[in-house]
């Protein structure tokens, strides 16, 4: 159903498609999944805990030419905030396809988090993934980098880089922002005593805030947070927008190396 530039009224169609038993995926921008249908998304889906999954494209900095005004770097806050929904962000077309299903079959709302364009691929092809687990891509004992989107392969840039200076950096992807794993969390906290995250999305209220939660409530350690500083978004293409902000591998090495100075 093509329902144009009305994404409010969309988000109210598929919650009628949804009390009538359908399962219905949306599709537009994350900003327009967010901002400009935040209340429908609100009462009409979540609060009446309807089977609504939410795809919402060209997340952060891969918004690239669209421009600031189209550039969602707080719509993982909206979201996070309503109960019900469940916060996804792929990887890889990999990890997209795989959970494709899951998302499909469990019941209640989705906020998904994809990109539209080319992603840099990280898991193989028959991988397999469960909905709330992260996954340790990379072992180590002297901090852990949780990543989660594009970012994740900046993450495993830079504990490249820090391996070449003897720093032993965990690598693990939260691709479920909520409900986020906390034992996974607690352990790479207990295990390596210092914490980095990295993700396409402002700091607050994003990955880096719902991590800093979990270490705050049950195992305080120093922790940084590599995203966009509380800023808008601006023109330009992917690779120029993460070090714009900030975001790049380099970036997150720095981070690792000045949470270690607080251990």
């Amino acid at each position: 159903i093509n329902v144009g530039v009305q994404e409010a009224n969309m988000m109210g169609i598929a919650a009628g498609l949804s009390a009538t038993g359908k399962i219905p995926f949306t599709h537009t921008f994350a900003c327009f999944s967010t901002r400009r249908a935040l209340d429908q998304v609100y009462i009409s889906i979540a609060y009446n805990k309807l089977n609504v999954k939410m795809m919402a494209t060209d997340p952060g900095v891969t918004a690239a030419y669209n421009g600031g005004t189209h550039m969602p770097l707080e719509d993982i806050g909206f979201v996070r905030g309503i109960p019900t929904i469940t916060i996804i962000e792929p990887v890889d077309t990999v990890m997209m396809k795989a959970l494709l299903k899951d998302i499909t079959y469990s019941y209640g709302p989705f906020y998904v988090r994809i990109s539209r364009k080319t992603t840099i691929r990280v898991f193989e092809e028959g991988s397999s993934f469960e909905i709330g687990k992260g996954i340790v891509l990379r072992e180590g004992k002297d901090v852990t980098i949780i990543a989660t989107g594009i970012m994740v392969a900046e993450a495993l840039d830079a504990a490249d880089l820090l391996a070449s200076e003897g720093i032993d950096a965990r690598v693990v992807n939260i691709f479920t922002i909520k409900p986020i794993d906390r034992e996974l969390i607690e352990k790479c906290a207990s295990e390596t005593g210092a914490i980095v995250t990295a993700e396409n999305h402002n700091i607050y209220n994003g990955l880096g805030s719902a991590v800093a939660e979990v270490v705050a409530e049950t195992c305080p350690v120093p922790i940084e947070r590599v995203g966009v500083k509380d800023l808008f978004g601006e023109v330009g293409d992917v690779d120029y927008l993460k070090k714009r902000f900030n975001m790049t591998a380099q970036d997150i090495a720095a981070s690792v190396k000045n949470v270690l100075l607080r251990k």
